[in-house]
């Protein structure tokens, strides 16, 4: 099965070594070769029919970025998949293209067996992170959890995992040996620590700090 591809660079000997790439492997027909994000966006707009597969795609570009464009896509044409490939293992860059669902994400040092590999991973459906950028989302994942542990006193904790187990406030009060007002303040507390809305919000970050299953 043949390939569509669209690979973006504003670094014209990285665009270049991708192009050679890519231009060895039977399975893949380059669509177009960019500078920008800008570029990209207006071939999709101006090509509502093409089917493109994947975009690989540089993050620090001039104008439109890697992160906007991936944006652009998944909001446009959410069945085209992307791959970007950065220099930068940006725990935050990272948390954000998996939060925005970016199919794969590549340090630029990567080989080229393993561009390929990734390549192929995503385009039969799964996600590909090289081994460096999983290492920086769990650092970051761990520092967060621990930060926002840290945070909070035991008995919040303690108060936190009982409303997230669905307990009433009274019956929190009578488990914890305290009033139900008291039990209140902490739940107002709570939700004003964390910077959520509801108890729904605190129940979410229970589960984020695996304070319950």
């Amino acid at each position: 099965m043949a390939y569509n591809i669209i690979l973006v660079d504003d670094h014209k000997m990285f665009l270049e070594g991708l192009l050679n790439i890519f231009n060895n492997e039977s399975t893949y027909t380059i669509l177009l070769t960019a500078s920008s994000g800008k570029d990209v966006v207006k071939y999709i707009k101006a090509n509502p029919n093409q089917k493109i597969d994947i975009v690989v795609s540089d993050i620090s570009m001039p104008g439109i970025d890697g992160i906007a464009l991936h944006d652009n896509i998944k909001k446009e044409r959410p069945e085209i998949k992307t791959l970007m490939v950065s220099m930068h293992t940006d725990a935050g860059m990272i948390d954000a293209l998996i939060k925005s669902d970016v199919d794969g994400y590549l340090t630029k040092n990567a080989t080229q067996s393993e561009l390929l590999k990734a390549v192929k991973t995503i385009l039969n459906g799964e996600k590909y992170f090289s081994q460096l950028v999983k290492q920086a989302f769990m650092e970051n994942v761990f520092y967060k959890k621990k930060e926002a542990t840290v945070m909070l006193t035991n008995r919040e904790k303690e108060v936190l995992k009982l409303i997230a187990e669905e307990f009433t406030t009274q019956e929190i009060a009578d488990k914890l040996f305290l009033s139900k007002h008291t039990i209140e303040s902490y739940r107002k507390n709570l939700v004003s620590k964390l910077n959520v809305k509801n108890l729904a919000g605190l129940t979410k970050y229970a589960i984020k700090l695996g304070l319950v299953k």
